[in-house]
């Protein structure tokens, strides 16, 4: 993980260091052709608002968060911008140097350089945070611009207008990660080992991603669930010592939308157990927590009663 901290004795040099690896890049992209020049964009925090949440309204904007003191950068930066370049102004890349604009990374949780997220109609559609070979690169530029073309052809009216028509009104929101719309065609169709991978994919890419946690999280809860007799468990709980059942009765609660007894059923297993019993409890209660969203009550009600059962 990148270090975004600046000691004051480094402070010039890295601002120096930084304006001069930009100037680099731009002599560049202009040597490589008009189309990497125009497609590719410095980013400040004072242009942020115009090069990206504007532009991404009808063009999808690629953010590269770089840092001239990370070597990834320097593999992943210049692959970027002639892949992008390549693509002839069908999607813009943002150039972002955390050193120099520390708040755009603090603002969409960039916690490691190189990170690429993808912009389109002002949200966040895909990204990875690690340096990927060019053939991966244009494979993961194809699917994204697939995905935006699945959406212009869902909802015609947003697609921006040639040249010379008028301006159609603005779409509701951009369309999903391909991973994530493959994870939710696969629950349609009843595929949950497809979602499940099609989640771990996307938690690859964004390992911070709430919405693929608590898909994984709820595909697995279904999983473990839908051949579960109720009867059958409720017979087992008699046995004090049969800490699968009271872990499949938390699933069923869970299940059920019966989050606080949930928690409270392993947080008290975790109280009365110890060694690997209480291990296996403990994971099994983190992982019910991903199925929720992290400012859900009775999620932080359940961390502080874990808290304090374990320490």
């Amino acid at each position: 993980m990148a270090d975004f901290s600046r000691p004051g004795s480094l402070y010039g040099a890295v601002d120096l260091g930084a304006r001069k690896q930009a100037l680099e890049a731009q002599a560049r992209r202009e040597a490589a052709g008009p189309e990497v020049a125009s497609s590719v964009v410095d980013v400040t925090e004072e242009t942020f608002t115009s090069d990206v949440v504007d532009r991404s309204m009808t063009t999808p904007v690629i953010i590269d968060f770089w840092s001239p003191r990370a070597p990834g950068s320097a593999q992943l930066s210049p692959v970027l911008e002639k892949v992008v370049g390549d693509l002839g102004g069908r999607v813009v890349l943002a150039k972002v140097n955390v050193d120099v604009s520390p708040q755009i990374a603090q603002a969409l949780r960039v916690q490691a350089v190189p990170t690429v997220l993808a912009i389109f109609q002002g949200q966040v559609m895909a990204g990875f945070q690690q340096v990927v070979p060019e053939q991966e690169l244009r494979r993961w530029l194809d699917e994204l611009l697939a995905a935006v073309e699945q959406f212009y052809q869902a909802n015609p009216d947003a697609r921006p207008p040639a040249a010379g028509e008028e301006q159609g009104e603005v779409p509701a929101g951009p369309p999903a990660d391909p991973d994530l719309a493959a994870a939710v065609a696969a629950i349609d169709e009843g595929d949950l080992d497809a979602a499940a991978e099609a989640y771990q994919r996307l938690l690859a890419r964004l390992p911070g991603d709430e919405e693929a946690k608590m898909g994984l999280a709820g595909v697995n809860l279904i999983r473990r669930t839908m051949t579960a007799d109720p009867a059958d468990v409720q017979r087992r709980l008699e046995d004090p010592a049969d800490i699968d059942a009271q872990l499949l009765a938390a699933d069923l609660e869970m299940a059920s939308g019966s989050y606080d007894e949930a928690f409270s059923r392993i947080i008290a297993v975790v109280k009365r157990t110890s060694g690997d019993d209480r291990d296996k409890a403990r994971r099994h209660l983190l992982g019910l927590f991903d199925a929720l969203p992290g400012d859900d009550p009775s999620l932080a009600k359940a961390r502080r009663a874990l808290s304090s059962a374990l320490f």
